[in-house]
């Protein structure tokens, strides 16, 4: 028997008991950040209840205050068509903006409307960008552009 086998039973008891440890204190650090975002979330929940409630009784009262000089049936249509404005203005802000005159005309890059069902899919495009030039034979050097420094200029 090695001199030093005992300390290998101990050194493997210290690491089994420094692991739970640490197990123990992420799952306490855990259990609080968990309580707390608990507590935020209904805090969020009883506001948006609240704000749907306000909201509520705040077109009640347009209806009502229209209902004083129209017919009832009027007030409550006029009212919905606002609410409806709202909704949609309030949609068009919770969008992401799409950057580029194509996605404004409503078509996709390459002009075909059928790739633009897919162009929601992943960030806006369907396939990955086509490279401005095919690319170069194996073995063949690419050409350099007219306005490389480097390029002679040879006149005639």
């Amino acid at each position: 028997m090695k001199p030093l086998d005992h300390l290998e039973h101990l050194d493997k008891h210290l690491v089994d008991e420094l692991a739970q440890v640490a197990r123990e204190t992420v799952r306490e650090e855990l259990r609080e950040q968990t309580r707390k975002q608990r507590r935020k979330a209904a805090l969020y929940a009883a506001s948006g209840a609240l704000a749907l409630y306000a909201g509520a009784a705040l077109a009640l009262a347009v209806g009502l205050a229209l209902a004083l000089g129209l017919p009832d049936w009027a007030a409550a249509l006029i009212t919905a068509v606002i609410l409806g404005a709202l909704a949609f203005v309030l949609r068009g802000m919770a969008r992401p903006s799409r950057p580029g005159p194509e996605h404004a005309a409503g078509m996709a890059p390459g002009g075909d409307s059928a790739r633009q069902s897919a162009a929601g899919a992943v960030g806006g495009m369907p396939y990955p960008p086509v490279p401005p030039a095919p690319p170069a034979a194996p073995g063949t050097v690419p050409p350099r552009p007219a306005d490389d420094p480097d390029v002679p200029h040879h006149r005639a």
